[in-house]
């Protein structure tokens, strides 16, 4: 068959809705400036669907070393990549300073968090190795493992006893192979809001004697002291061997790093091919990197900003008889029971009715018949916000339960 046939008669488990979900549902256009209140088509809207957790994206003194930065530098330097042309004095200093604050020994920085996440775990490991990793891991650490040319072992989402049977199949396969275990998980996983069980997980390290890869994309910024993430949060940072963390949340622009001991950073420096051949990062992403990284470490008040909001949110919902889950991180998930048609209705309704925009989940990322709205809050929402959303999903549930919202499989928009 010609593949372009395929794709034709094939779409994909997303892509078949595209004709009915785009511009609404997938690939929405949220305008202005980025806050607790923006446009979707032309209606101002209270948002609950972007990661700036401590609102550094429009914050005045962000936007000003940005704006200084691209005048400086431009856009385009420093050209080529890093190993090759694309060194710079602000690129070393951003990688010592991260290494530093997450109390590692070295740490390299990274052009995308998805692309840097996937090729870190694929330059890990060799057919000899053992991958060991959460059923719940990002899609990014997923395709990483789908790398790997060696076995892989999955374990179900945060279960011990799972977890353990694994790693005595991975224990039995590398003895003959002679090679290691690479454990993987999420710090903070991004869809349901529960941490990872990094505590638990670590004092299997001695017995089984593998390595751990954690990706904490959610809990940098957030959560432990000065934000340093899920590990210092449980009191396990120092047993985390590979942190990845991204800029791409809690300081709302584009990168990502991986700290380590120097001598796998190093290895990473000379063998990630994601980075090797491509072009550094641009000086202004690095030079706004510093700044929101020093924000970060010496202003408590942006994360104490975005606790007092995310508490009173979960508190609340949870006191209206809401199901926000396990989350114990400021990802907030709503989880209800309908239909995927009622699903679309109960978003259309939110937005278009009480002005409020929030992610929406359905299966297969959850069960059937179950809908998952996913809130996110951030250190610029208001408490009347959080009144406002909550008083909101009360009215919501009563017409998912009286049947209100039963319609068409997708809803029409236009």
């Amino acid at each position: 068959m010609d593949i372009f046939e395929r794709i034709k008669n094939n779409r994909g488990p997303l892509g078949q809705h595209s004709k009915e979900t785009h511009g609404y549902f997938t690939f929405p256009k949220l305008e202005g400036r980025v806050s607790n209140r923006m446009q979707f088509r032309g209606k101002d809207v209270l948002v609950w669907s972007v990661n700036n957790y401590l609102g550094l994206c429009d914050h005045p003194e962000v936007r000003e070393v940005d704006a200084q930065a691209a005048k400086d530098w431009g856009m385009g330097y420093p050209m080529g990549a890093r190993m090759m042309s694309g060194q710079t004095k602000y690129h070393e200093e951003l990688e010592s300073q991260l290494a530093d604050f997450m109390q590692k020994e070295d740490a390299y920085l990274l052009n995308f968090g998805y692309q840097g996440c996937q090729s870190a775990i694929e330059s890990l490991v060799t057919r000899n190795d053992v991958i060991v990793y959460d059923s719940e891991s990002h899609a990014c650490m997923i395709d990483g493992v789908r790398l790997h040319h060696g076995k892989r072992f999955v374990f179900q989402h945060n279960d011990m006893d799972s977890f353990e049977k694994q790693l005595i199949r991975a224990k039995k396969l590398t003895e003959r192979t002679g090679g290691g275990i690479l454990v993987i998980t999420e710090g903070v996983f991004g869809m349901a809001g529960d941490q990872g069980k990094l505590k638990e997980i670590v004092s299997f390290k001695k017995e089984y004697g593998f390595r751990l890869f954690v990706d904490d994309a959610h809990g940098f910024g957030t959560i432990g002291e000065n934000g340093r993430g899920a590990g210092d949060f449980q009191g396990v940072q120092k047993d985390i061997d590979i942190y990845f963390g991204t800029f791409a949340k809690a300081m709302a622009t584009i990168g990502a790093f991986v700290a380590a001991d120097e001598h796998v950073i190093d290895y990473l420096r000379y063998g990630m091919r994601s980075q090797v051949f491509a072009k550094s990062l641009p000086m202004p992403i690095v030079i706004g990197a510093l700044k929101r990284l020093e924000m970060m470490r010496t202003r408590p008040e942006f994360k104490d900003n975005l606790w007092k909001i995310a508490t009173a949110l979960q508190t609340g919902l949870k006191d209206a008889g809401f199901d926000i889950g396990k989350t114990n991180s400021a990802v907030t998930p709503v989880f209800l029971k309908g239909s995927l048609a009622e699903a679309t209705n109960i978003t259309m309704d939110l937005r278009e009715n009480y002005g409020i925009f929030c992610s929406i989940v359905v299966y297969p990322v959850v069960p059937r018949d179950v809908i998952m709205l996913r809130l996110i809050p951030t250190a610029v929402h208001t408490l009347e916000d959080v009144e406002y959303t909550i008083e909101t999903f009360k009215k919501a549930a009563k017409k998912l339960h009286a049947g209100e919202y039963q319609g068409e499989a997708i809803a029409s928009w236009s």
